[in-house]
């Protein structure tokens, strides 16, 4: 089992046929992602050739032939994609995001850093009126290891297991899942720091509680806003699942605005002592570094939850 990615998936990848969509195309394939097509207006009709080397990042990969669309409605009519991943520059992430919703497709998973927050708030709301869940922007997407791969997170760092993890920082969720690769995960979502986000730790929170296969959630948050406060007031109420979290920024200056545009920290709120004790006080076991985190998590495990 998987929370909103999984082997069934069938991906377009808006902004395919650029740089940075070509490069994470291929390794996306590489991973055993089912990616269905491209979309670029202006390259209507073509088809990219992906030579995918077998064995990259460990897992099965084979050539393939990817085709391009003028829209991303043209390419659901004609794959039956439900998965787009947005590698579009930042002045035209919006409208492509509104496209997509349009189309009604379930998921749009935006990489796309540098985007105006007033273009993530109008796009954000606009696919939640139209049933399209966004992740992002300013993420590295999601994983279900050894099922899909919808995004920039390495696919060869760890295994199908028992974890789900969501984070804020993409390099977090990287150490996490590289730490923990003995023991694998369910389904990994990088959320993104921007101040406005698409999915919440609240929204897979309640995927990985109904998720039968997730034993145990890592949720790493960070200086900043109060979504890890929230999130924890949400536990309280409806996760019965063992949660581990990390808080990055405990040696951020005061004041100061820390990597992502979110982590922002105004006298006490938004601190990570502030987040680390409404973690806590909700049962939550907090580690002090990524690896306390990770073994925080195993000695979890072994008592079995």
């Amino acid at each position: 089992m998987a929370i909103y990615l999984t082997k069934e998936s069938k991906v377009l990848v808006q902004g395919m046929t650029g740089g940075e969509g070509m490069k994470h195309t291929r390794r996306m394939l590489a991973a055993g992602t089912d990616v269905v097509g491209g979309v670029n207006p202006r390259k209507a009709g073509q088809t990219v050739d992906f030579d995918v080397p077998q064995g990259l990042e460990g897992l099965a990969g084979a050539p393939s032939t990817v085709p391009v669309f003028g829209t991303v409605a043209e390419g659901m009519a004609a794959t039956g994609a439900d998965v787009t991943v947005v590698f579009v520059p930042p002045a035209f992430a919006k409208a492509a995001v509104l496209e997509a919703a349009d189309a009604g497709i379930g998921l749009a998973v935006v990489i796309t850093e540098g985007i105006p927050v007033h273009d993530s708030v109008a796009f954000t709301s606009y696919a939640k009126r139209n049933g399209t869940r966004i992740i992002g922007p300013n993420c590295p997407g999601l994983i279900t290891p050894g099922q899909s791969n919808a995004g920039i997170i390495p696919a060869d760092i760890t295994k199908p297991g028992r974890i789900g993890l969501v984070s804020k920082s993409g390099t977090l969720t990287y150490q996490l899942m590289y730490e923990l690769r003995d023991i694998g995960f369910s389904t990994c979502v990088g959320i993104g720091g921007d101040p406005v986000v698409g999915t919440s730790h609240i929204d897979c929170l309640a995927a990985f509680q109904e998720d039968p296969d997730t034993e145990l959630v890592v949720l790493i948050g960070e200086i900043g806003g109060d979504a890890e406060e929230r999130a924890a007031a949400y536990i309280r109420e409806h996760v019965t699942k063992p949660v581990v979290g990390y808080i990055a920024g405990f040696t951020a200056p005061e004041g100061r605005t820390m990597g992502h545009a979110g982590a922002i920290v105004s006298g006490s709120a938004g601190t990570a002592r502030a987040k680390q004790e409404a973690l806590e006080a909700v049962g939550v076991r907090v580690g002090s570094t990524p690896t306390e985190t990770a073994r925080l998590v195993l000695e979890l495990l072994e008592a079995g939850g």
